[in-house]
This record gives C-alpha cells, sequence and structure tokens, in this order.
C-alpha cells in the first residue's frame, strides 16, 4: 500500500513538472522542436516529458533551463 501511494506520488511529480515545462515553453511560442534545438534533447522526449509519461534525468533539467533561458529551480517551482 505504501508503494502504491508512492507510485501515485511520483506519477504526480512527473505530470506536474510537464505541466510546467509546457507552460514556460508556451510563453515563449517555442515549439517542441525549437526547444529541442535549444537544448539538445530530442523533441519526442520533450513531449513525453511534457504528457508526464518518462522519467529524466537531473541533467535534462539543467538543459531544459538553459533552453528556456531561466533556472531550474523555476521548472520545479509548481
Amino acid at each position: 500500500m505504501l508503494y502504491n501511494k508512492a507510485l501515485k506520488d511520483y506519477k504526480k511529480l512527473q505530470s506536474d513538472f510537464g505541466q510546467k515545462l509546457k507552460l514556460l515553453r508556451e510563453r515563449q511560442n517555442l515549439s517542441l522542436r525549437d526547444l529541442a534545438a535549444r537544448c539538445e534533447l530530442d523533441f519526442s522526449k520533450i513531449g513525453k516529458i511534457e504528457a508526464g509519461q518518462t522519467n529524466l534525468k537531473l541533467s535534462s533539467i539543467f538543459e531544459l533551463a538553459k533552453g528556456l533561458g531561466v533556472e531550474a529551480k523555476e521548472l520545479l517551482n509548481f
């Protein structure tokens, strides 16, 4: 039961992060491909992150932040 709660919390965290990423990207009128080119990540990976469908590494958070021109903590503020 504790495992199920932790998994549910983790999935919510993934979803919240993805929503924040999408919000920041769209505020700058960037397409997935535009952001991908800025941070050297595949655009399909970014789409999966925004949809909350994939895990990401800490280094990817910093790359995404760099591509958006924000500090990494802004991506984690949701």
